[in-house]
C-alpha cells in the first residue's frame, strides 16, 4: 500500500503497517482466557493485512466459520518528548480488542468504520520494536450486527457472498504533538459563497491557540484566514469571495465532468510556533432535490448510476490494491455512468478519493443487519453516525441511504416501531448533515425520504414505460403498485418535490449452463441480445419525463450473481463504447449533459486548467 489511507486529513510522515502479520484462528474462543496477547506461541501462521482470512489474497484462504481471529506484529515507534504515537485502523470486522506490549489500549465495535488509539503510554523506549496484538470477533450467525451482503451460511447463496472478517482496511501509525487535529468536516454553502468548517482537536487547549486556514486552487490562493480557538471542537464560516462572481463561479464548482478540487491546509499555532499541520481538500458543490429532480449545484441533473458491490474475487470487500480502486472508478466512467450506488458496504476512503478526483457521484449506503431488535438498532445507528461523519466532506457523496429493501425491518409495512426506526434514521442523518438528500429505506416501503428510490426488475422496456412513462402511471406505481413485491410508499407521504429514481433495474445475465451456480433477474442468450435488451430498458427510462435517474444492476459479476456489465475480473461483456452510447443517450426530462458541457466550455474559455 502506498496511498495515505485518510486522503482528506494527511500528514507527511506516517508508517504503513500493512503486509505480513502473524495470525491464528481461535475457534474455541480460548485466546482471552489463555492471554494470547502476552505470547507469540499461539500465532501459528501468517496473513497479509489488510486482506480478510477468508480471501485468497490474505494467504490464508479459509472461508468457513471462524468467529474469532488474532493478529500479531511488531512496529517501530520512539516518539520524542511532547509527542504521541497514534495507531490507526481503517476497518476491522466486527469487534476488535487491541494490545500493545501486552497492555490493552482500546476496543472498537463496527465493521465498516475507522478507529484510532493513542498507544504512547504503552511503548517501551528500551525496545527497538513494539508488539501490537489484535483480537477480532465476527460471529457469522449474529444477524443483529450490520453485515451487508456477507453470508451467514457456510457457502454463498442467492445474493449473499463470502464473508470478510478481521482487518480489511489499512493499518498505520503516525507521530503527532499532544495537541493535534483529529477531524475536519467541510460543508460548502454555494449560495452563501462560503464554506463551513468543523475542526476537532485532541483536547481542549490549555491556552488559546490559532488555527491558520488556507484554500487554494492550484497556485491561486482563494482564502487565507486565522482564527482564535479555545475549545476542542470549533466551527468556522469561511467566506470564499470568488464564489460571489458569477463569471468565475463555474470554474470553482465540482461536477462529474469538471471535478475541481480545492486544496485545503490547516495548521495549529501556539503563538508563532506551528504545533500541528494537516493537508486535505474539498469540493465546492451542492446536492439537493426539487420539482421532481435531483439537483447538482442547483441545476437538474439526470442520475446514471450503477450498483457497485465493490467486491473482488481474490480479496472480497478489501480492494486488492490502490490501483484497483482507481481502476474501478475509471471503468464506471468509461461505461458511461456518472455515479455509483455503493451497495451494502461502506467503501474505503481511498475509493471516495478517486471518485472526488476523477468525478463520480456516490450514494453512500450502510451495510444492514438482518434482524430488528434493540441491539440491532443500537449497533446500526451508532455505526451509521460514524460513517456519515467520516465521509461528510467528500464532494462525490451526494445521497445517504441508511436502509435498503427493508433489511432488518422486514415487517415495516405493519409495525409502527420499525416505521419509527426508518424515519428516525432519516431525521438523525439530516440532523448531522442537512446538506444532502437522505433515503429512509431504498427500494420500497419508504417512510420519509428526499428521493423515492424504486427497485423494479421489469423484464422489458414496455413494462417500464407502462409504469413510469406518464405522471398518472407513476402515481399508481408509487401508491398502489408493488414492482418489488412490496408497496413503494407507506402511508400517504407529503410530496415535497421528491424525484423518482429507479435505484435498481436491469440485472441482465447470460443464461446459465446446466449445474452452474447462478443468481440473476433476467437472462439473455448472446452479446447482441444483451446489447438490445440493455438499450430497450435504458431507453424506456431516459424517455420518461417522470424519471429523474436510474441505477443499473450491476457493475460486475459477483460470486453467483452473474448480472454485471463486467465480469468479476473487470472485463466488459460488450465493447465499452457500445455500453457508453446506450447509457448516455439524452434524457427527455433533464438536459444534464448540456449543463455540464456549458460549464466545461466556460472553464476552457477562462483558460483554467485543473491542477
Amino acid at each position: 500500500m502506498t496511498t495515505y489511507p485518510r486522503p482528506q486529513l494527511v500528514r507527511d510522515v506516517w508508517t504503513d503497517l500493512c503486509g505480513e502479520w502473524r495470525f491464528a484462528f481461535d475457534d474455541d474462543d480460548r485466546g482471552l482466557l489463555e492471554r494470547w496477547w502476552e505470547s507469540a506461541d499461539a500465532f501459528d501462521r501468517s496473513i497479509i493485512v489488510p486482506f480478510p482470512p477468508e480471501s485468497k489474497a490474505s494467504g490464508v484462504h479459509e472461508p468457513g466459520y471462524h468467529p474469532v481471529v488474532w493478529y500479531r506484529r511488531t512496529f517501530a515507534a520512539n516518539p520524542a518528548a511532547g509527542e504521541r504515537t497514534l495507531l490507526h485502523f481503517g476497518a476491522v470486522d466486527y469487534r476488535a480488542k487491541v494490545w500493545v506490549n501486552g497492555v490493552p489500549v482500546g476496543e472498537h465495535e463496527g465493521g465498516h468504520t475507522p478507529f484510532t488509539l493513542d498507544v504512547t503510554d504503552t511503548l517501551d523506549t528500551a525496545l527497538a520494536e513494539q508488539v501490537v496484538v489484535v483480537c477480532a470477533e465476527d460471529r457469522p450467525l449474529d444477524v443483529s450486527q450490520p453485515r451487508g451482503k456477507q453470508d451467514w451460511l457456510p457457502e454463498p447463496h442467492a445474493i449473499w457472498y463470502h464473508r470478510t472478517s478481521g482487518i480489511w482496511q489499512p493499518v498505520w501509525t503516525e507521530t503527532v504533538p499532544v495537541l493535534h487535529v483529529t477531524d475536519l468536516t467541510w460543508t460548502p454553502e454555494i449560495h452563501a459563497a462560503r464554506v463551513r468548517l468543523t475542526v476537532r482537536l485532541s483536547a481542549v487547549p490549555s491556552t488559546p491557540v490559532t488555527l491558520r486556514l488556507g484554500l487554494r486552487l492550484g497556485d491561486e490562493v482563494l482564502v487565507e484566514q486565522s482564527v482564535r480557538v479555545t475549545d476542542a471542537v470549533s466551527e468556522h464560516e469561511i467566506a470564499v469571495p470568488a464564489l460571489r462572481n458569477g463569471q468565475h463561479r463555474g470554474r470553482l464548482l465540482w461536477t462529474p465532468s469538471s471535478p475541481t478540487l480545492i486544496d485545503a491546509d490547516v495548521a495549529v499555532l501556539d503563538g508563532d510556533r506551528v504545533v500541528d499541520e494537516v493537508a486535505g481538500y474539498l469540493g465546492l458543490r451542492s446536492a439537493g432535490v426539487g420539482d421532481g429532480r435531483f439537483l447538482l449545484n442547483g441545476h437538474p441533473y439526470f442520475l446514471r448510476l450503477v450498483l457497485g458491490q465493490n467486491y473482488w474475487p481474490q480479496s472480497h470487500l478489501a480492494a486488492p490494491s490502490d490501483d484497483a480502486l482507481r481502476r474501478e472508478v475509471e471503468l464506471i466512467k468509461a461505461l458511461g455512468f456518472n455515479g455509483v450506488r455503493i451497495h451494502q458496504k461502506v467503501e474505503d476512503p481511498r475509493f471516495l478519493y478517486w471518485c472526488d478526483r476523477l468525478g463520480l457521484l456516490v450514494w453512500g449506503e450502510m451495510a444492514n443487519a438482518f434482524q430488528f431488535s434493540v441491539q440491532a438498532v443500537e449497533r446500526l445507528t451508532r455505526e451509521w453516525l460514524d460513517v456519515v461523519r467520516r465521509d461528510a466532506s467528500h464532494p462525490c457523496v451526494v445521497t445517504w441511504v441508511p436502509l435498503n429493501e427493508s433489511w432488518g425491518v422486514q415487517d415495516i409495512a405493519v409495525r409502527e416501531d420499525q416505521q419509527h426506526y426508518a424515519t428516525a434514521l432519516y431525521h438523525l442523518t439530516k440532523a448531522i448533515d442537512p446538506s444532502r438528500p437522505v433515503i429512509s429505506n431504498d427500494g420500497w416501503e419508504h417512510t420519509e425520504s428526499d428521493i423515492w428510490g424504486v427497485h423494479d426488475y421489469a423484464p422489458t422496456g414496455e413494462s417500464l414505460r407502462e409504469r413510469y412513462g406518464a405522471a398518472e402511471a407513476v402515481r399508481r406505481t408509487l401508491h398502489e403498485g408493488s414492482p418489488g413485491r412490496r408497496r413503494v410508499l407507506l402511508g400517504d407521504p407529503v410530496y415535497r418535490g421528491q424525484p423518482v429514481v429507479l435505484t435498481e433495474f436491469g440485472g441482465l445475465s447470460y443464461t446459465p449452463s446446466a449445474g452452474e451456480k447462478w443468481f440473476g433477474y433476467g437472462t439473455v442468450e448472446s452479446a447482441d441480445e444483451l446489447r438490445d435488451r440493455l438499450a430497450e430498458l435504458v431507453d424506456a427510462l431516459v424517455d420518461s419525463p417522470q424519471v429523474a435517474g436510474f441505477c443499473y444492476t450491476q457493475l460486475t459479476d459477483t460470486e453467483q450473481e452473474r448480472n454485471g456489465l463486467l465480469t468479476e475480473d473487470r472485463e466488459p461483456k460488450l465493447p465499452l463504447d457500445v455500453i457508453h452510447e446506450i447509457l448516455t443517450r439524452p434524457a427527455r426530462s433533464i438536459p444534464s449533459e448540456l449543463v455540464d458541457a456549458q460549464r466545461t466550455r466556460a472553464r476552457s474559455a477562462a483558460g483554467h486548467q485543473h491542477p
